[in-house]
């Protein structure tokens, strides 16, 4: 039989504010063997969305059940609502030979990393904590007290970067994502991914 690579989950996490969607979507229009990881969530569905394509929409049961069953990477609940990452989907696109990008916050890489060791862990760091502020201002969504509640948080998630494999700086959204897809280039080129690839070619039929 022909051997087959497994896929990488690639976890994207960093600080609120550092450009973890705007690097993640535009890495998802140049790679196309880079796969989104759809969340599972019991909010409503909104105008437009559809079941398994912006998500996998459950009812609150369905998803306790989830969780009772260890079948989520991660889980968190905010606004009322469920949100996780399912382990069969991931799972299953990974034996499919796709890599899977799982755009998330640091507390839930965490999880995911307790759950699932062998993803690679790539955080994403701002240049400087001025330029997170100004990103941050820049939403003008936030209060000031927001914001440097934001900061305080952003703080301890950069001391949280010990517990990752990676560190990318995004100064540049361009930049930031030739960097990732360095990183994934050569994960895939790692000895214990290959080896068993080149021992069937090198296997003698008796």
């Amino acid at each position: 039989m022909g051997y087959k690579e497994k896929g990488l989950l690639v976890v994207l996490s960093g600080p609120s504010g550092v450009g973890k969607g705007t690097v993640c979507k535009a890495l998802r229009s140049r790679e196309s063997q880079l796969d989104y990881s759809i969340s599972a969530t019991t909010r409503k569905p909104r105008a437009g969305e559809q079941h398994g394509v912006e998500y996998f929409f459950k009812t609150k049961e369905e998803f306790q059940q989830m969780i009772d069953q260890n079948q989520l990477l991660e889980w968190a609940e905010y606004a009322g609502n469920y949100y996780g990452t399912p382990l069969d989907y991931v799972q299953n696109t990974l034996e499919s030979g796709q890599d899977v990008i799982l755009e998330i916050e640091v507390q839930g890489a965490m999880q995911v990393k307790k759950n699932f060791a062998e993803g690679l862990f790539i955080f994403l760091a701002p240049p400087s904590l001025s330029e997170l502020k100004n990103r941050i201002e820049g939403r003008g969504t936030e209060t000031a007290e927001s914001i440097a509640m934001r900061l305080s948080i952003a703080k301890e998630e950069i001391e949280m970067m010990s517990h990752y494999d990676y560190v990318v700086e995004n100064d540049q959204v361009t930049l930031a994502c030739d960097r990732i897809e360095a990183i994934v280039t050569a994960e895939h080129c790692k000895r214990e991914r290959v080896i068993e690839k080149y021992k069937q070619l090198t296997e003698v039929d008796e």
